[in-house]
């Protein structure tokens, strides 16, 4: 699904975003009610984002769910980009990545470029067509 920013929102880039699958499932469905979570491994209690087949510390299968997170954070390193990487995408627009409270460390999408390492950051949403939302970082 290629979706193009939404009307007013110079800046920001449109996206292909994937379509859920078994072990995305349960990420999709909660940004739905636009509530942040990790998957977390059962047996070890390892979280991690994004969501994966197995656990990354102890290879488990079987036990992985999802938790609900804070969705704070804080940037740890940013980059404004300034040339489209295809047709149809609007420049410019920052990606982080962001540290969040939980202790993982995901990518995503800052609101706005005036950024410095080391800001305190909250989740927010940018509704897509098919009723998820994708997370959008902001002050």
């Amino acid at each position: 699904m290629n979706v193009p920013p939404p009307d007013g929102c110079a800046g920001r880039a449109a996206v292909n975003v994937p379509p859920p699958d078994d072990v995305t499932d349960g990420w999709w469905d909660a940004t739905r009610e636009h509530r942040y979570t990790l998957q977390t491994c059962g047996s070890c209690g390892h979280v991690q984002h994004p969501p994966r087949a197995l656990c990354t510390a102890c290879s488990d299968t079987a036990d992985l769910g999802f938790v609900e997170a804070s969705g704070d954070g804080v940037v740890d390193t940013f980059t404004v980009v300034h040339r489209a990487p295809g047709p149809g995408v609007a420049v410019p627009y920052t990606i982080a990545r962001i540290r969040l409270a939980e202790g993982p460390i995901v990518l995503s999408t800052l609101d706005g470029q005036d950024w410095r390492i080391g800001e305190p950051v909250r989740v927010g949403w940018r509704d897509l067509d098919d009723g998820r939302a994708l997370p959008v970082f902001h002050r």
